[in-house]
């Protein structure tokens, strides 16, 4: 037994003189230190990729403007935000500093905000996953057109079952993600009539699995975020399917820019299961972290940035918690919305190549 315990113990010097070794040739090779009698880091601290700053200032609400669960923000021609937000007034503008400016008031005790554009015209669309309509307003919030049937779910041409999102094409043609109920895109003219629906629920190519958001970009090609199934779908407006982006993100929600970049916002591809406290619930309800990516329209990616995934109920500025709105003004400053956060964030762009 003494010849043992023996042999252990030489084993266990061993084990550390080589351990004592292997960390002085790491340290030689990748020294972490300064070089002796200087505070200078070996390596060049030169951003070169672009970042994110948070405005903790932004926005200056007024006391009697509360905020809810933000699933949808705009940004008009003037970079005035619009928040669409479950709460009342749902609809808050506010200006580029963060000044409200005025809102719109919901009567509906039913209506539960989803998705907010603002079309070519400066038309203001609304999606109300509650009352399972679209309807389209002036930016006075006179109404003027509805798609769907106000508080009726259903599968034909007239209603809609929890829709999730709005894309207008270059011919005012439209098209509606629909959604949390159904499993299929609606396409109308611009007048409202009913042209035909695509996709059923599902994994395979063309199928989805909760229909959540969709851009349509300067060719006409529709980006749809099949978010279950983890992936990104493009169509054409007739649609055929052109293209599949598979694996790289839990997409939520689209923003546009003028060069038909495509950013997305959303989690990281993850299994089922990830929270018991949610068995049925969507993929990415909880969200493991939370991140944004550009791509073109070929589907490269371009960009990637994450941000710091917050606790419940302790969420700091900077921090994310379910988010589910993205939107960009004309000076590249970054708005987001989250969910369980119940609040919009500004983000202003910090340059690359800045030397420290």
């Amino acid at each position: 037994m003494k010849t043992l315990t023996q042999c252990v113990n030489l084993l266990l010097i061993l084990d550390t003189l080589l351990a004592m070794l292997v960390g002085k040739a790491v340290a030689q090779t990748y020294p972490v230190s300064s070089p002796a009698g200087t505070n200078q880091s070996p390596y060049p601290h030169v951003d070169v990729a672009p970042g994110y700053r948070v405005d903790p200032s932004w926005p200056q609400r007024p006391p009697t403007i509360g905020c809810g669960q933000v699933p949808s923000i705009a940004v008009d021609r003037q970079d005035n935000v619009w928040v669409y937000t479950r709460t009342n007034p749902a609809v808050q503008v506010f200006s580029p500093e963060g000044r409200y400016l005025f809102g719109w008031p919901t009567e509906k005790t039913s209506s539960v905000a989803h998705a907010i554009k603002i079309d070519h015209d400066g038309f203001v669309w609304l999606v109300d996953v509650g009352l399972h309509v679209v309807r389209k307003h002036t930016r006075e919030g006179r109404l003027l057109l509805t798609l769907g049937t106000e508080g009726e779910a259903g599968d034909d041409a007239s209603h809609f079952n929890k829709p999730t999102d709005i894309a207008v094409a270059s011919n005012g043609d439209l098209f509606v993600t629909d959604g949390y109920g159904n499993s299929r895109v609606m396409h109308f003219d611009q007048r409202g009539k009913f042209i035909k629906s695509w996709g059923s629920l599902g994994v395979k190519p063309g199928q989805f699995s909760i229909v959540h958001a969709i851009v349509c970009d300067s060719k006409d090609r529709l980006y749809i975020a099949d978010r279950n199934n983890v992936r990104v779908q493009v169509f054409n407006t007739r649609g055929e399917l052109l293209d599949v982006w598979s694996n790289l993100l839990v997409p939520w929600t689209f923003w546009l820019s003028p060069k038909d970049e495509i950013w997305v916002c959303g989690s990281s591809p993850m299994q089922w299961g990830f929270d018991p406290k949610y068995p049925t619930g969507p993929l990415g309800c909880p969200p493991k972290d939370q991140l944004i990516m550009k791509f073109n329209g070929e589907g490269k990616a371009l960009q990637l940035w994450t941000f710091p995934k917050a606790a419940d109920g302790a969420e700091n500025p900077g921090e994310l918690n379910w988010l589910h709105a993205i939107a960009f003004d004309s000076k590249g400053n970054l708005y987001l919305g989250d969910i369980i956060g119940s609040r919009i964030q500004k983000f202003v762009p910090v340059a690359p190549e800045r030397s420290l």
